[in-house]
């Protein structure tokens, strides 16, 4: 976490203890800052405050978009893709199995974006109330979604359309005014927040029953005592992403650049995963070459105390290749790994990476720090 969102949220972990479902003073006071905290994501998203739910992070607000769609907006069918997140695509597996909606999957490209021509076409092919759900950003590869074109062919023909922006709230413009979705979820600790928060955006034409039952909170949407620290902490991590993201994507850009640029030179049969041009300028993932090191790799670096992945956070540990690489079938000889980069990288750091790399490539085993 940024050390200005812990500032923020150290009064309502140490003072400020009262329960905001109470109407006592301490009770008054915690209200208030969630309702400030809702007043300003709400505003860096261009949505009402009646708009904003706060959740336990994006896989929740995710499964509340999908869940409650189907549930209370009589959705029969949900337009999808293979490359979607976990949170995503089990949901909607979920209800597939349970027999609640037809599911339908969009073709995705090389990039793991989705072919709008055949989307159109789905669309087209039934009146049936329907769904699309598509990530914003790929998690993996980093592939960027043309999101107006879908926003557009969703309100040409009717659907409801949700888009998981975890990856991109708090790294790009995100305003629901400009771009009229149904639903997009973010999660406070992708923009130096803390873990464990999110919220979702609900069109204010889509109503919902409450998702979690018990109480009166989050305007009976979910039920519990709510995340104060945690709500205020989102808040003020928002807020300092979208005033400095401006200044900050030009140097995150050049820290991904010049990492492809000294792969490239030291390993020249190394590919990348992902659109060319239309990408998460803090992700890089990377394919390389088959070899004996191929699956000590990921772990030879953590030994050298850099922190990598093979796929998605939420699916670590797991051996098999990921379902986005299959998506956009990727050699299953071939490994790829996924760095990500912040305003707090440095080039040292990559050239301590690509240092580590040529120990790890050439010999299969780690270069000793």
């Amino acid at each position: 976490m940024r050390p200005e969102v812990l500032d923020a949220m150290m009064p309502y972990l140490t003072q400020s203890y009262g329960n905001p479902s109470s109407i006592h003073q301490e009770g008054r006071v915690t209200r208030a800052a969630i309702e400030g905290a809702r007043k300003t994501v709400a505003g860096l998203i261009g949505a009402s405050t009646g708009e904003i739910f706060f959740t336990s992070g994006g896989t929740e607000s995710n499964n509340m978009a999908i869940k409650c769609a189907v549930q209370d907006l009589n959705v029969q069918r949900i337009i999808t893709s293979p490359a979607e997140h976990h949170c995503v695509k089990h949901s909607v597996e979920h209800l597939q199995e349970m027999n609640r909606v037809k599911v339908e999957m969009v073709n995705v490209d090389q990039y793991a974006l989705p072919d709008l021509t055949h989307l159109e076409k789905l669309l087209a092919s039934s009146d049936v109330p329907t769904l699309v759900t598509l990530m914003h950003a790929n998690n993996e590869i980093g592939s960027i979604l043309d999101l107006e074109a879908v926003s557009a062919l969703c309100r040409q023909y009717g659907a409801y359309l949700h888009s998981d922006t975890v990856q991109t709230v708090g790294h790009y413009p995100v305003n629901v005014q400009e771009i009229p979705v149904d639903f997009i979820s973010g999660a406070a600790h992708k923009f130096f927040g803390p873990k464990g928060v999110g919220f979702i955006y609900i069109n204010s034409r889509c109503a919902l029953h409450p998702y979690i039952d018990g109480g009166s909170q989050e305007r009976n949407m979910r039920a519990g005592t709510e995340n104060i620290a945690g709500i205020v902490g989102l808040a003020r991590a928002l807020q300092l992403a979208n005033e400095e993201f401006e200044k900050d994507i030009p140097y995150i850009k050049g820290l991904r650049e010049y990492m492809k640029q000294q792969l490239l030179e030291h390993f020249p049969d190394v590919q990348f995963n992902g659109h060319p041009d239309n990408a998460l300028y803090s992700v890089l993932s990377v394919s390389f070459p088959p070899g004996p090191y191929a699956e000590l790799m990921i772990m030879s670096l953590d030994i050298a105390g850099i922190s990598v992945s093979g796929g998605s956070a939420c699916s670590s540990g797991a051996e098999s290749q990921s379902h986005v690489m299959n998506a956009i079938q990727h050699p299953a000889d071939r490994k790829a790994v996924r760095f990500s980069f912040c305003s707090r990288n440095t080039k040292e750091e990559i050239d301590f990476t690509i240092e580590q790399l040529a120990g790890i490539l050439s010999s299969g085993v780690q270069v000793p720090s």
